[in-house]
């Protein structure tokens, strides 16, 4: 009975310990969306957000159907900074000698997403397994990024321009629990469409950004905000006794 008890006392212990062990190696989840397009000083934040003196960075500039312009900004941007850069096309034409969209996507340190139209991107990715991967890579620890449509993706949804006459919600791919509004203060029906939302139900509480600052998830949970000057904010909305509670958040001016 004794040594039954040493041995089983033993394994709970062992156990713990590759608990512990399991837990402590387990790579945090970054996930940084700004509201409006990408910044130089953005994509330096990304980059410490990875811990790596050089990392290597991909952009993916779905959304706008990888136009020459999101690629020469990109490239633009780049110029100077500690980085190995990169681009994931998804208009390709097949042949042995490329990589898969995975093996891409999961050499990356950080993933940057572009603007344009979520809805269309969501849906290109999805026909491409692009989303699963993406996915795959979060949870490994590639730090996630992206504004406007490169913000929205990462929530469960909000308003896009992506459809036709008039602002739509979009789903997102939910990697972060709570609705988004990009552009909050810089396009003026983002806002009363967001509030509105939320007041009927049709979303629920969630974080917004102004185009000019951004918001760091950690985990899925909100760590902090940062923003390139004193008049763009970030802030938390949800509704509390039928009314809109609009919280404007701590930012850390980066510029």
């Amino acid at each position: 009975m004794k040594r039954f008890l040493t041995v089983f006392i033993i394994g709970c212990l062992a156990s713990g310990l590759l608990f512990a062990q399991n837990k402590v190696d387990q790579p945090s989840r970054k996930i940084f969306a700004y509201g409006g397009q990408l910044q130089k000083e953005f994509i330096q934040q990304v980059i410490i957000l990875t811990g790596k003196t050089r990392p290597r960075v991909c952009f993916l500039p779905t959304a706008s159907a990888d136009s020459p312009k999101s690629l020469l900004m990109w490239s633009t941007l780049c110029q100077g900074l500690s980085l190995e850069p990169s681009v994931l096309s998804i208009w390709v034409n097949s042949s042995p000698e490329q990589q898969t969209f995975e093996e891409q996507l999961m050499g990356m340190d950080a993933i940057i997403v572009g603007g344009g139209s979520t809805l269309n991107m969501i849906a290109l990715w999805k026909a491409q397994g692009i989303d699963t991967i993406l996915q795959k890579a979060y949870r490994r620890g590639v730090v996630m990024a992206g504004g406007s449509a490169g913000s929205l993706c990462w929530f469960q949804g909000g308003y896009s321009d992506s459809r036709p006459q008039k602002l739509s919600i979009v789903a997102g791919l939910t990697f972060l629990p709570f609705s988004h509004c990009p552009h909050f203060h810089s396009e003026p029906t983002r806002k009363p469409l967001y509030v509105k939302a939320l007041l009927s139900g049709k979303l629920g509480a969630g974080y917004a950004c102004d185009d000019k600052a951004g918001i760091l998830f950690l985990d899925e949970k909100y760590n902090r905000s940062m923003s390139l000057d004193i008049n763009n904010h970030t802030y938390f909305l949800s509704v509390k006794n039928g009314s809109i509670s609009e919280e404007m958040l701590n930012s850390t001016i980066i510029k």
